[in-house]
């Protein structure tokens, strides 16, 4: 018997032995778990945790894909802290669940995300993502409704593409992972393929999450054929057929002529949105939301006379007159 994280079996040996590994807890072996450990405090300290459920369901999704020792390390620190589960909490967990990982610098995790109220216009893509949240964040899918993988955000620079990849990650409550692709290139032959998709089985442990691929058609450019960035396409496309886990894709694109066809054929992304330049009402909503983030009075503004004035700007350039 051969015990341990890693094992190569010897090859005269691999017909006369049998590989079984052993599975992670499910999410009601995290919620005992989390109960166990509320009661041990409890009666140590002479009071109860204080918790709702809620908080709970959360946690438990977001320790999904832990073993037992490291989940169970993780709900006392956050038990022991002040007696309370509550929202701080679960980011601190999602954090720590990160760094067991023992990821690098090819997938990054952001702490800063958003919230819709932060980002002004993109109805269709605020109605499409609201209608499938149930669908993606529950247990089983509903029978018939399959779960969305992945949206593409199409659209000029400084629109809010990046914001917006953020915002789903803050209104879903769910870790937000990005993806680097400049780090995933290696001189070696297949060594980028690998970090691909060690990257991408890091995303996978950390499920439910969104995986946020910025500027992708800089790190899937063509070039020539069996070359980095063609190999990187194949696994890439077959992660994103295959796959089976709640990984929500979210890519930015500034320049759909430089992406390969074969990805924005149908089924790749669930839906392609066009993030266009902002319209009359969306510049007052987006003049709005930074000058209150700045403490001003915005009351006292003229923000239709401003919004004409900045016909043609981008949301970018709009926070930037602000800032001004």
């Amino acid at each position: 018997v051969f015990v341990g994280p890693r094992i190569q079996v010897p090859a005269e040996l691999k017909s006369l032995s049998a590989r079984f590994e052993l599975s992670l807890p499910t999410r009601e072996e995290l919620t005992e778990i989390i109960h166990q450990e509320s009661a041990a405090w409890g009666q140590k300290n002479r009071k109860s945790v204080r918790a709702s459920s809620a908080v709970i369901r959360a946690m438990t999704r977001n320790l999904l894909g832990m073993t037992l020792s490291d989940s169970r390390r993780l709900i006392r620190q956050a038990i022991y802290d002040d007696g309370v589960l509550a929202d701080d909490d679960i980011d601190e967990l999602v954090e720590a669940k990160y760094r067991a990982l023992d990821s690098d610098a090819m997938l990054t995790f952001e702490m800063e995300t958003a919230k819709f109220s932060d980002v002004a216009g993109l109805r269709h893509l605020k109605q499409w993502l609201e209608r499938r949240r149930a669908v993606f964040l529950s247990r089983q899918a509903p029978a018939g409704l399959d779960v969305p993988k992945g949206i593409l955000l199409l659209g000029v620079q400084g629109a809010g593409k990046s914001l917006a990849a953020k915002s789903i990650a803050g209104a879903w409550q769910l870790p937000l992972l990005r993806l680097d692709f400049a780090a995933l290139y290696d001189k070696y032959y297949g060594e980028t393929e690998r970090n691909l998709r060690d990257a991408l089985r890091t995303a996978e442990t950390m499920e439910p999450c969104v995986l946020w691929i910025d500027e992708i058609e800089k790190g899937l450019s063509t070039d020539d054929e069996g070359g980095p960035s063609r190999r990187i396409l194949g696994t890439l496309l077959t992660w994103m057929a295959e796959r089976d886990s709640k990984v929500f894709l979210v890519a930015t694109a500034n320049d759909i002529e430089a992406l390969p066809p074969e990805l924005l054929r149908k089924g790749r992304f669930d839906e392609i949105f066009f993030v266009d330049l902002p319209r009359d009402d969306v510049r007052r909503e987006i003049f709005r939301i930074h000058l209150q983030k700045r403490d001003q009075q915005v009351e006292a503004i003229e923000l239709e006379r401003l919004s004409d004035a900045a016909d043609g700007f981008s949301g970018a350039e709009i926070e930037q007159a602000v800032v001004a």
